[in-house]
């Protein structure tokens, strides 16, 4: 539906990691990703946050809901821990894989040898 439906320039490329839905189904907090800088990342969540009337309208109507969820967009900070756990190994895959490096220790235990 958001990539879909909502229509505003300012809305960049957006996923949904997760939703908290109260056991009520009064409220429902959306936790997405952004895909480019902080500024970025702010300006969609504003736009998301905008259109949370609307979002919140499809819901009720799509899921034929009498109460339809109270809408709360929240950018997923975990993301960014992802983020820099990859970046992380992906430097330590290139420095390893440089001339002269240390290449990967050989196992002692002889378990692969035939006999």
């Amino acid at each position: 539906m958001i990539g879909a439906e909502l229509k505003d320039p300012r809305l960049g490329f957006v996923t949904v990691t997760r939703v908290d839905l109260t056991a009520d189904l009064r409220y429902a907090r959306i936790f997405v990703g952004v895909l480019g800088s902080a500024d970025e990342r702010g300006r969609t969540v504003d736009v998301l946050r905008g259109a949370a009337g609307f979002v919140r309208k499809e819901i009720g109507r799509r899921l034929r809901l009498r109460f339809a969820p109270e809408i709360d967009f929240r950018y997923d900070k975990g993301l960014d821990a992802t983020d820099r756990v990859a970046r992380l190994l992906e430097e330590a895959a290139t420095s390893t894989a440089e001339p002269g490096a240390p290449g990967p220790v050989p196992d002692s235990s002889g378990e692969d040898e035939p006999g």
